[in-house]
């Protein structure tokens, strides 16, 4: 499937109904009774408020954690594939393995051009040139289309994977995308998503287990040594630390 599929619903909330929302949510969910809302309350949140029609689950394949929690709530729910023409081809094994084995509906979302008709325009690797240049063509932008129409999307950005990250919100208000942004696996740790996916058989991708805690394009990802930032394989070398998806 490509970035062009649309959700299944028309969005029914405008922009500042959304927003009054996200924000009722965070206070909500961020001040619950025993200090801060678990995974599986914030995705119980959202599917009170949400049909899974309107939703969408951003996955990287690394592992599919994300998309078995939220589809115990919201069964269907559309996941999106960003897949750039540079993944792992362990990246892609998962991306079946999760469109075969999870109650979801996966949606790979693609570039406007191919690899070789970047490289046409661009000249060759534009990622080690001009990576930030690359991360908006094949990512930032396809991403950004095809949210165009849900309400609210969900995704695996944890405290604990950089700097950039430790102040993530459980719910926050998109304002680049326009829509409700849920993070329900802010609080936990590496080894916590790693223990969830190995109690409940969820895929994980192979790559996890050969030194790449946080896995993006091939050859913009390097393995990490041991107590190392999870991230620092991420555009090695480079004054790059983020994707630009959630910054």
């Amino acid at each position: 499937m490509s970035a062009a599929l649309a959700p299944r619903r028309t969005r029914t909330r405008d922009a500042g109904e959304l927003r009054a929302l996200a924000e009722a949510g965070a206070a909500e969910l961020a001040g619950a009774e025993g200090g801060e809302a678990s995974a599986h309350a914030v995705v119980a949140w959202a599917a009170q408020h949400f049909d899974a029609e309107l939703a969408a689950v951003a996955c990287s394949m690394a592992d599919a954690v994300l998309p078995h929690l939220v589809a115990q709530s919201l069964p269907g729910v559309d996941v999106l594939f960003l897949d750039t023409g540079y993944h792992f081809a362990e990246t892609h094994e998962t991306r079946d393995a999760v469109a075969r084995g999870l109650d979801v509906r996966v949606v790979d979302v693609r570039p406007t051009q191919s690899v070789a008709e970047q490289d046409a325009e661009f000249g060759a690797e534009l990622f080690a040139r001009e990576p930030g240049l690359c991360c908006q063509r094949r990512k930032v932008e396809p991403l950004r289309g095809s949210l165009a129409g849900y309400e609210l999307w969900f995704t695996g950005v944890r405290r604990d994977e950089a700097p950039t990250r430790a102040g993530t919100p459980l719910v926050a208000w998109d304002e680049r995308n326009g829509l409700v942004k849920v993070n329900p696996l802010a609080a936990w740790s590496f080894e916590e998503l790693t223990d969830y996916a190995t109690a409940f058989g969820v895929p994980v991708n192979p790559l996890l287990g050969r030194g790449y805690p946080s896995i993006g394009c091939e050859p913009c990802t390097k393995p990490v040594a041991a107590g190392e930032d999870p991230r620092s394989g991420r555009w090695a070398g480079l004054a790059k630390t983020e994707c630009g998806l959630h910054v």
